[in-house]
């Protein structure tokens, strides 16, 4: 395992951030180890939803979880308000930092992650493929 941290600053995309910086690392299997931050806007899609709620107040951003490749991102955000209420769901474009994000992210190349529509759920899920040489 390799890993990499980089911080992102006020005003960016927390989402946008980090599939430019997997495409720009040309990371093809990767993973967030930990990420702690604020953000002024979270853009989160809840459980079972088809469109993302968008929430403008500032956040700490206490969890970030999933997969992250050049060729797409799957994350899960867990945040809390200025009362420490916390809420949480699938990560989406519209994330905006309010003063930073700190981000560590491990990676392997052992394997690769791509997505592909599942016929069972219909949506795009993750393929795991091995690298050349662990096949």
């Amino acid at each position: 395992m390799k890993v990499v941290a980089f911080r992102l600053r006020p005003n960016e995309d927390l989402r946008q951030s980090l599939k430019i910086f997997a495409i720009n690392q040309n990371i093809n299997a990767g993973f967030i180890l930990t990420a702690i931050g604020s953000l002024k806007q979270a853009s989160i899609r809840f459980a079972n939803q088809q469109t993302s709620t968008v929430l403008t107040d500032k956040f700490e951003i206490l969890s970030l979880n999933g997969t992250i490749a050049n060729t797409g991102v799957h994350l899960h955000i867990a945040i809390a308000d200025k009362e420490g209420k916390t809420i949480g769901g699938h990560l989406d474009n519209g994330c905006i930092i309010y003063t930073t994000a700190e981000i560590v992210i491990g990676y392997t190349e052992e394997f690769a992650f791509t997505r592909k529509v599942d016929e069972q759920t219909g949506h795009q899920e993750l393929e795991i493929i091995p690298s050349f040489g662990n096949r």
